[in-house]
Formats: structure tokens, C-alpha cells, sequence
């Protein structure tokens, strides 16, 4: 499905976006892998660890070692498939951090990196790739979001505003490339991962959904991903999938879906007289994203 296709992918290292680089390099792509981070003492980085594995099975793909996190640095990412590969036809972005830490506790270091990573970073190397695929008139963009953002999650304010920013960014991007036939799209992905093993476990609850969380593999997400950034994907644009195990979900997007008026206008007494007992029925509950797939992975 992806013959003759150039795709990069960030945070390429390990865990999903080792997946989808495997994935993509499978199904004919020449692939740009994108990671920081290093092995272990002695060993190659993890990103030229995957090149290699990918280029030893037969296929086409080079490491990159520069961070997402800054403008100039992010360019040279997407330089990086132009110098080798010679086009530039779908963007992953994949990298992400966590500094899970109460908002009540939250400093301001650890809201920047995560949003320097995360939606910084999306923003980086997607806008790097822009002109690119305005030129050829065509390309794909797919982000990683994340239910922490989609429904909320404790202790991840500064990840849940990354991930939620990333879908309003998809929108934009969608609508801003659509007349470019650039589409792009978000998947919130369920795995475990080393970024989600670092999450904190100090409640029975946590504990469990961690347990949960181990079933679901990240090889799981790379199909999706290689259909979003194939040619059967044209048509499939500012959405927000989710994958868990097998499932393959489609998330809504906020639309109004009640109002109420006054000839007069409202005043804060006939607002709380009125307006809110009429909509509080359609309220959403302040429940975090666990409490919403209680059921197994199927």
C-alpha cells in the first residue's frame, strides 16, 4: 500500500513508533526513523537500531537523531527524507514525554517540555513538511492523541493539554491543506510502552487499568497508520480514531447540542434559574477516560 511512498516517523525508537516504522517499511515505504534516545552503553541509538533492522529485512530507511521539540531541528528531520529519498509523502508524529504530576504540583518546567514535545513538536516538524506536500498536492499528516486529553485523566494536565491541542491542530491543518489534497488525522492509541509503564500506579484502580493496559500490544495501532498515510486513505480527513487491541474506534468531535434563549437577554439570576437546570441533563460527567472502557480488550 505504500510503494513508492517517504514517510517519517518520530519517536521511532521503540514502542509504537518502532511499530509503525516496521509497519510502513513493510508495506513498501522508505522510512525516515526519528528518535533522541540512545541504547544502552555501548549500543547504536534506538533509531539507527530500527533503520538497520529495517534496511537488513530488504527495505529503505535512515536514522535521524534531531529533536522535534525546535524549529531548526525539526526541519532537518524532513530534510532528511528529501536528501535521501528524494519526497517527503506522510509525517508521524509520534514523540512524546510525560511529567505526570498533580496540577496542583505541576511546575512550569514540566508543563513546557510536555507541551515542547508533544504539540511544539507536532507543530514543528508537520509545518516543516507543509510546503512539501502543498507542492506535490498531496500528503498525510497522522498525530497521536491521547484519551487523557480526549476525556481527562488525573495527574496528566500538562500531557492531556498537549493532546488535546494536537486535534485542534489536526482540524486546522485538515481544513488550512484540504484544497492541497493534504489530509490529516489523530489516533488516541491504547499500549503499553515505556512511557506508559512510567506512569504512576499509587491507587488500586491505577494499578488495575495498568494491568489492562499490558494486553494491548503496540503492533496493534500500525495498521491504521498505514492506511491513514496510503492512497486507500485519500478521502479520510480531520478525524479522531482510536485503537485498543482489535477495536478501531471513531471519536465525536464537540458540536452544540443544546441551547435555550431568552427574548431579553439572560442576566447571572436567570442563568442559574434557567439555563443551566435546562441543560444540565446534558451535561458530561467529570469522570476520567478509565471509567469509560471498563470492558476488556477485546
Amino acid at each position: 500500500m505504500m510503494d513508492g511512498k517517504v514517510v517519517v516517523v518520530t519517536g521511532a525508537g521503540s514502542g509504537i513508533g518502532r511499530e509503525f516504522a516496521l509497519a510502513f517499511a513493510k508495506a513498501g515505504a522508505a522510512v525516515v526513523v526519528n528518535d533522541l534516545a540512545r541504547g544502552a552503553e555501548g549500543q547504536a541509538p534506538l533509531a539507527e537500531a530500527v533503520a538497520a533492522e529495517i534496511c537488513a529485512a530488504g527495505g529503505r530507511a535512515v536514522a535521524s537523531l534531531d529533536s522535534v521539540a525546535e524549529q531548526p531541528s525539526a526541519a532537518h528531520i524532513v530534510q532528511s527524507a528529501l536528501d535521501h529519498f528524494g519526497r517527503i509523502d506522510c509525517v508521524v508524529n509520534n514523540a512524546g514525554i510525560v511529567r505526570d504530576r498533580f496540577f496542583f504540583n505541576m511546575s512550569l518546567e514540566e508543563w513546557k517540555a510536555v507541551l515542547d514535545v508533544h504539540l511544539n513538536g507536532t507543530f514543528n516538524v508537520s509545518r516543516a513538511a507543509a510546503p512539501h506536500f502543498k507542492t506535490q498536492n498531496g500528503g498525510s499528516y497522522i498525530h497521536m492523541t491521547s484519551t487523557s486529553g480526549l476525556i481527562g485523566n488525573p495527574g496528566q494536565s500538562n500531557y492531556a493539554a498537549a493532546k488535546m491541542g494536537i486535534v485542534a491542530l489536526s482540524k486546522g491543518i485538515a481544513l488550512d491543506m484540504a484544497r492541497y489534497q493534504v489530509r490529516s488525522n489523530c489516533i488516541a492509541p491504547w499500549a503499553w510502552t515505556a512511557m506508559t509503564a512510567s506512569v504512576p500506579t499509587d491507587t488500586p484502580d491505577a494499578r488495575a487499568r495498568m494491568e489492562k493496559l499490558k494486553t494491548m500490544e503496540p503492533h496493534k495501532i500500525a495498521p491504521l497508520a498505514v492506511y491513514l498515510g496510503s492512497d486507500a486513505g485519500a478521502n479520510v480527513s480531520g478525524q479522531v480514531f482510536g485503537v485498543r487491541a482489535n477495536e478501531i474506534y471513531l471519536f465525536s468531535q464537540p458540536r452544540v447540542i443544546r441551547s435555550v434563549h431568552r427574548s431579553e437577554g439572560w442576566t447571572p439570576e436567570s442563568i442559574a434559574e434557567h439555563a443551566i437546570p435546562a441543560m444540565r441533563s446534558s451535561f458530561y460527567e467529570n469522570a476520567p477516560a478509565p471509567t469509560l472502557t471498563t470492558w476488556d480488550p477485546i
